[in-house]
């Protein structure tokens, strides 16, 4: 297992990042945003110099976190501006010697309209085939999008889309509904194939949201229906929302519902040799507004929570 992480959570400047990365001893960050902006986004001036600081730290880049059919834009965006991301990412990882970018499948429609399933499917087949061709790899998370919807839904992607790998995010199931099941189709206690753990990972009574008869996804099940496409895993940790309409409590990892201690024990059974990225949330959420941030504090707890990965696969 190699370890890296989403360090603009530490820091929005690189040389933060790169200072937090060489304090928990680490090589690799996962990148994605760089002084607010996307690292496919940044002015060619702007990557120049993200490079040569990386060049001098020695410090490389796991994974490009693009905003490639992300939860921000809908199946119905001009698809001229995902190409563009397309086209500024290729050059960029190859100049960096990246192969892994994260990439989604545009953001979940209202259940019960149509989600556009075909052009969701046509869209990647040609985003794929792009990097494919480059010698790159294209790697799916379970985020808000409709691959997220449920193990199924990108179990489906992977049918559809040639060459399409998973990256699998442990905390994005526990605050998203399984659109797979009938409703209530799950208990609201832990499922019993589901590996013993603390009492905090039982059901919360939020499960039951009156704005959904949903439930919410079981991580470890997810876990289990799609980890033998998955090369590359995102740890981060919360617990089951009170509603839909509001954020999960993001906690230190094996702290919430994401199963994570059964996940890296099963990871370290089966030999495992790809990255694994921290994505704390837990002073900040990514999308939250810059005046809201306490950046000391990121900083800090970026560090803890990487050192607490770390006890977390020694102890497995």
């Amino acid at each position: 297992m190699k370890l890296t992480g989403f360090a603009d959570e530490a820091a929005p400047d690189l040389a933060t990042q790169i200072k937090a990365t060489q304090e928990l001893g680490w090589q690799h960050i996962s990148a994605r945003g760089i002084d607010g902006k996307n690292i496919h986004d940044l002015s060619e001036s702007e990557f120049d110099t993200a490079y040569g600081q990386l060049e001098d730290a020695g410090i490389q880049i796991a994974e490009f976190g693009s905003l490639i059919g992300s939860w921000s834009k809908t199946i119905d965006s001009d698809f001229a501006l995902t190409l563009g991301e397309v086209e500024r990412c290729i050059p960029r990882m190859q100049r960096l010697g990246t192969q892994i970018v994260r990439v989604m499948s545009y953001a979940q429609e209202p259940w019960g309209e149509d989600q556009h399933e075909q052009e969701r499917f046509r869209r990647l087949r040609a985003i794929t085939a792009r990097f494919s061709d480059a010698g790159l790899t294209t790697a799916h998370e379970n985020c808000m999008n409709w691959g997220g919807f449920s193990s199924s839904h990108t179990l489906r992607l992977i049918e559809e889309v040639p060459g399409l790998k998973l990256i699998f995010d442990t905390g994005n199931p526990v605050f998203q509904r399984d659109r797979s099941c009938s409703p209530l189709a799950l208990p609201s206690v832990a499922r019993s194939d589901s590996p013993l753990a603390l009492p905090s990972v039982a059901r919360s009574e939020g499960q039951k949201s009156s704005s959904s008869s949903y439930p919410w996804q079981d991580a470890w099940q997810f876990f289990q229906e799609v980890r033998d496409h998955i090369i590359h895993i995102h740890i981060k940790d919360c617990r089951n929302p009170l509603n839909d309409e509001v954020e999960p409590q993001y906690v230190f990892p094996s702290e919430g519902q994401a199963y994570i201690p059964a996940i890296l024990a099963d990871l370290k059974q089966s030999n495992y040799q790809g990255f694994i990225a921290i994505e704390p949330h837990v002073a900040t959420v990514f999308h939250a507004k810059a005046d809201d941030v306490d950046w000391d504090q990121c900083y800090r707890s970026y560090i803890e929570y990487g050192r607490s990965l770390e006890s977390l696969i020694s102890d497995n």
